[in-house]
């Protein structure tokens, strides 16, 4: 099985729902993040220095997987983004911990 249909059962084991509005996610539940040609999953783990967010990425069938880690403090977040063309809005996705919730939602970017 190659890494990239790995991270696509991951995808379709772990998540819910796609994004597309804000959601709140509870600890290792996965979250499909589509953004245009780029697609995966996003999870976090509640650790002693804060909330671990781990989204790995790729793109299309033949792509290279990527994976982002990110730990949270309360009030912060972290954007994923592929650009658009100029001037339009790119895709992205931002995932924020408010409190002790972790909450993901559409974000605009601009180029």
């Amino acid at each position: 099985m190659t890494i990239h249909r790995s991270i696509l059962a991951a995808a379709f084991a772990l998540a819910s729902t796609a994004v597309v509005h804000a959601d709140g996610l509870r600890p290792i539940e996965g979250r499909s993040i589509d953004l245009g040609g780029v697609s995966g999953v996003a999870y976090y783990t509640v650790e002693h220095d804060g909330f671990r967010v781990v989204a790995t990425l790729a793109q299309g069938e033949t792509g290279t997987p990527l994976r982002i880690e990110a730990v949270l403090a309360a009030g912060q977040s972290v954007v994923l983004s592929t650009p658009g063309a100029a001037g339009v809005a790119a895709n992205a996705v931002k995932i924020s911990r408010r409190d002790d919730q972790v909450v993901v939602d559409g974000a605009a970017v601009t180029n």
